[in-house]
C-alpha cells in the first residue's frame, strides 16, 4: 500500500495483544479507486468492551511502524466464519459503511478556528459532517491524507505543523488550538508592521 510492505498477520498478532480484544482480523480495503485503506475488525473478550480508538493506535504504535496501523476500525460480536471455521474475509461488512466512531455525541465546531479546520477534513476524508471531537484517524485519516490536510491548513492560516502535530492532535479541537498555538507563536516573533500585515493577509483568507 502506498509503496509501502504490510503484513497482515502482523497487525492482528499485535491487535489480538491487546488485553481487551479476543479475535482481530486486518484486510486492506479499497474505498475508492486506487485508494487502499486498512482496516481492523475487532472482536472483545466477553468481559470487556472493544477500546477507544485512541488507545488502539497507541497500543500498536508501540509494536507496529505508523504506516501498519489501520485507519478504520469495526466492532463485531463475532466474526464470520466458513463452513470450516476459518474466517470468511469476503462475508465481512464494508468497513467505510460500518467503520466504528467511538459512539462519541457530535459536538458542532465552536468557533471559526474549528469550522475551517473541519471543513478541511470534511473535503479531506470525503464525509459529509466532522464535529469538533472527532478524530482524524477515526474518520479514516491516514499518513497520505494527513499531509494532504496540512497543506490545507498552511493555505487557510499561514502556519506550517509538522506531521507529527496531527499525530498528536487528532481531534478537530485539538488542532484548531495547535493553529492558534502556532499563528500566536509566529506573531511573537514579528514586528508591529508584520503582525499587521499578517493579519491583514489572514482576513483576506
Amino acid at each position: 500500500m502506498r509503496g509501502l510492505r504490510i503484513e497482515l498477520g502482523e497487525i492482528e498478532a499485535a491487535l489480538a495483544r491487546h488485553p481487551a480484544i479476543q479475535e482481530a482480523v486486518a484486510v486492506a480495503a479499497e474505498v475508492a479507486p486506487g485508494d487502499k485503506r486498512l482496516a481492523a475488525y475487532l472482536v472483545a473478550r466477553p468481559d470487556s468492551s472493544v477500546p477507544a480508538i485512541g488507545e488502539l493506535r497507541t497500543h500498536l504504535g508501540e509494536l507496529l511502524p505508523e504506516y501498519m496501523i489501520p485507519s478504520l476500525w469495526v466492532t463485531l460480536p463475532a466474526l464470520p466464519l466458513t463452513s470450516s471455521k476459518k474466517v470468511d474475509r469476503k462475508a465481512l461488512p464494508d468497513p467505510v459503511l460500518a467503520r466504528t466512531d467511538g459512539g462519541r455525541e457530535y459536538v458542532a465546531p465552536r468557533d471559526p478556528a474549528e469550522e475551517t479546520v473541519a471543513a478541511i477534513w470534511c473535503e479531506v476524508l470525503d464525509v459529509a459532517r466532522v464535529g469538533a471531537l472527532d478524530d482524524f484517524f477515526a474518520l479514516g485519516g491516514h499518513s497520505l491524507l494527513a499531509t494532504r490536510v496540512l497543506a490545507r491548513i498552511r493555505e487557510a492560516f499561514a502556519v506550517d505543523l509538522p506531521l507529527r502535530r496531527l499525530f498528536e492532535a487528532t481531534t478537530v479541537a485539538e488542532l484548531a488550538e495547535a493553529v492558534s498555538e502556532a499563528i500566536e507563536a509566529e506573531i511573537a516573533r514579528l514586528s508591529d508592521d508584520e503582525v499587521a500585515g499578517l493579519l491583514s493577509q489572514r482576513s483576506v483568507r
